[in-house]
């Protein structure tokens, strides 16, 4: 009777806590909400100088502008300095998908594009402001479309700058003081022909390595435009800095197909209209720098030289006849004809 009771009694217990396990279908409220954490799509971005240069200060306000188009669905890491690689690894990145956004100089990308060399002329452009209408409109628009054939989404130009010549030699004044130079160019057939035709020996070499070369005396010289020549700190390997002005340097801002494809409809819109801001804030800094860092360079003991371009102008019209098949006569005279 005893056992018959007891053995009773542990039904009960059962039935009771089945009732309570099973009785509600509704899982029990924790009190916390529910994991919506969605995926990020996160993207490298690269380019070649330093982290005090327009080119990675933009990168930051196109990093700025993506993350708050795409509400953090994107987010943009940045890679200065070459530490993903040299401009032409970069591009080359691109292409296979390693890489997902570069900024850099035009003069590796006329190996993937040809019709771009064409910026590379020597005094093509008669200022900034001829530049932007140049690349801002329906020509740089067309450079911009040659990438695809590359694997890559040209976004929109931004810019380097005019470009100037340091050396450790002797103060260069007119192109016959090129003479002999060795000067360390872009891996660029315009800029190569256009040293050439004007006396120096250019040598084509990756900017990672461009200090070293300064520094040992393996190279004389070198070109570039002053927000690189002082954020690079050159000053501390080169005495002589003329503002030639020889090249301008635009710099496009570009995307890997792969990593376009990727993106939704509306994301690459965002990528638009943050390249569009981007390049403004960007040649934006381009020009203050440059006003403010001439200066500089003499208080850091360089000899800042003003020359007569008109002397280099004439001495490099050769050049144009050289690449006028390969870039069309057509094209060049629309940009040296644009107002």
């Amino acid at each position: 009777m005893k056992k018959a009771l007891v053995l009773a009694l542990l039904l009960v217990l059962v039935a009771g806590l089945v009732a309570g396990c099973g009785g509600s279908k509704q899982p029990a409220d924790s009190g916390k909400p529910a994991d919506t954490k969605k995926e990020v799509l996160v993207l490298k971005a690269g380019h070649s100088v330093a982290e005090t240069h327009p080119y990675h200060l933009g990168l930051l306000k196109f990093k700025e502008l993506i993350e708050a188009g795409t509400n953090g669905a994107v987010e943009l890491q940045i890679f200065p300095a070459s530490s993903l690689g040299a401009e032409r690894e970069l591009i080359e990145g691109m292409q296979i998908g390693s890489v997902d956004v570069v900024l850099s100089s035009t003069g590796p990308i006329g190996g993937f594009a040809p019709k771009m060399g064409v910026v590379d002329l020597p005094f093509l452009f008669r200022d900034n402001e001829h530049a932007y209408k140049v690349l801002d409109g329906p020509i740089g628009d067309s450079l911009l479309k040659e990438l695809e054939t590359a694997g890559i989404i040209g976004l929109a130009f931004w810019e380097n700058g005019f470009r100037n010549i340091t050396n450790n030699k002797r103060e260069v004044k007119t192109p016959a003081d090129l003479k002999g130079l060795k000067l360390r160019t872009m891996e660029n057939p315009v800029h190569m022909a256009t040293f050439k035709q004007l006396g120096a020996d250019p040598t084509p070499m990756a900017f990672s390595e461009l200090f070293t070369a300064l520094q040992t005396g393996a190279m004389d010289g070198q070109e570039n435009p002053i927000p690189i020549i002082y954020n690079s700190r050159f000053y501390e390997v080169q005495k002589y800095v003329s503002l030639t002005g020889h090249f301008y340097s635009p710099a496009p801002l570009m995307v890997s197909k792969i990593t376009w494809d990727k993106l939704t409809a509306e994301q690459k819109e965002v990528f638009k209209r943050a390249a569009k801001e981007g390049a403004a804030y960007q040649r934006g800094l381009i020009a203050a720098q440059t006003a403010e860092q001439v200066d500089k360079l003499k208080e850091k003991g360089m000899i800042v030289t003003e020359v007569d371009k008109n002397l280099f102008l004439e001495a490099t019209k050769p050049v144009y006849a050289q690449f006028e098949s390969k870039f069309g006569k057509d094209l060049i005279e629309q940009i040296l004809n644009t107002r």
